[in-house]
């Protein structure tokens, strides 16, 4: 008998999902910034041990959206809450307690699914306050940094999965084609050396992908929503750009296990974040096309 199912990583924004994706996975699979708001689309990772299949889902952060982006992110987060086999409500544990998931997600009813309440950042807390918050809130509390509580979180997860055939091979840690990661990686490199707002203007497309060349090659355009934003982004003689690209291919160099060029242009296009084919090119679920 084997067991495999969906597991969503759910929370308001910057709570530790991507952090606990990756920590579960062992792979540097999704994004991770002390900026809100970095996850925009679901990230899957998977993990098999003998006879289970996790299929984790990291999700976009569960927040008010303020334009058609983040109404597309919000919806994203709410479509992978409905297809869970388990939902993990996570919350930072110097911050306990959460917001309830029907609140924060403003659900009109309960997922279908059971709900775990997990606490990340278990190690900025007490072990003292760790036994608290689990005795009295029923809760697992983990540490994506330290390791502290994912075996406990697993065993409580595999229990819960249904009795299911693997639905993808066992020495997957994906499923995302890699042109998902190198827009991915692009973005965390602008979080991590962009300033302000700009990492929220900034998003990337794949526009050439040869695999079988070495070093693989990959073309790139860059998009911002201002001109002033652009040479930002390319920097003084390029400066900027390099950084950026320096950083997603050594990203993408340890995921593919190949040296890869990666081509990277910039051009500008105006208030995309609100456009709704802007968005549907970019992958984004549209649903409401009136509203951009």
């Amino acid at each position: 008998m084997t067991r495999s199912g969906n597991v969503a990583l759910a929370g308001a924004p910057n709570v530790g999902k991507s952090s606990l994706l990756n920590a579960l996975v062992g792979q540097h699979l999704a994004i991770v910034s002390p900026k809100a708001q970095a996850t925009r689309l679901p990230v899957v990772g998977l993990r098999t041990e003998a006879d289970v299949q996790f299929v984790f889902h990291d999700l976009p952060g569960l927040l008010e959206p303020a334009y058609l982006m983040q109404a597309s992110m919000r919806q994203a987060a709410l479509d992978e809450l409905a297809r869970a086999d388990v939902v993990l409500h996570l919350h930072p544990a110097p911050d306990a307690p959460p917001p309830a998931l029907v609140e924060l997600a403003k659900l009109e009813a309960p997922p279908r699914a059971p709900v775990l309440r997990v606490y990340t950042k278990g190690d900025l807390v007490s072990a003292a306050r760790r036994t608290q918050l689990a005795e009295r809130d029923g809760a697992i509390v983990i540490s994506s940094t330290t390791g502290e509580g994912i075996d406990v979180l697993l065993d409580a997860v595999a229990a819960r999965l249904p009795e299911a055939t693997f639905a993808f091979d066992a020495e997957d840690v994906g499923t995302q084609p890699l042109r998902f990661f190198v827009v991915e990686y692009l973005r965390e490199a602008a979080f991590e050396l962009l300033g302000d707002e700009l990492p929220y203007a900034f998003t990337a497309q794949v526009e050439e992908f040869r695999e079988t060349t070495s070093p693989v090659y990959i073309r790139v355009t860059l998009y911002v929503e201002r001109e002033t934003q652009k040479a930002i982004v390319i920097g003084r003689a390029g400066a900027t750009i390099k950084a950026i690209g320096a950083h997603a291919r050594a990203r993408l160099e340890e995921l593919i296990g190949a040296p890869v060029y990666l081509d990277c242009w910039v051009k500008v296009l105006p208030r995309w974040r609100r456009n709704a084919a802007a968005l549907s090119l970019f992958g984004f679920p549209v649903t409401d096309p009136e509203s951009a």
